[in-house]
């Protein structure tokens, strides 16, 4: 039950960051966030909702892990490991910061 409870916290993390990526992006306040300036957040907002639309995908994916109970230990632990890779991947080719916010603060 912790790990389905700190899964949902995973999830809305990623629910989040798609908010940020495919809503709020080109805003002043995410892009001090993200420190962008005005013209790069306009010209990659496209970019961003793409990125976004992944997040999106991985929470979703988590919480039908989640929905499916036992039979979705494998579903969980497949979209975990993507969740980690992707923060890896982020972290070393965009951003240090990337590597802690999402591949390892939520473990």
């Amino acid at each position: 039950m912790i790990a389905n409870i700190l899964i949902v916290v995973v999830a809305a993390l990623h629910f989040y960051f798609m908010y940020l990526e495919m809503i709020a992006w080109d805003t002043p306040a995410d892009a001090k966030a993200f420190s962008l300036t005005p013209e790069f957040a306009t010209a990659s907002k496209g970019l961003a909702a793409n990125q976004g639309l992944y997040n999106g995908f991985l929470a979703a994916g988590l919480l039908w892990g989640v929905y499916l109970g036992d039979a979705g230990f494998q579903m969980k632990v497949f979209f975990l490991i993507g969740i980690v890779i992707a923060g890896l991947f982020g972290g070393l080719t965009v951003n240090r910061k990337i590597l802690f916010i999402q591949a390892l603060r939520p473990w």
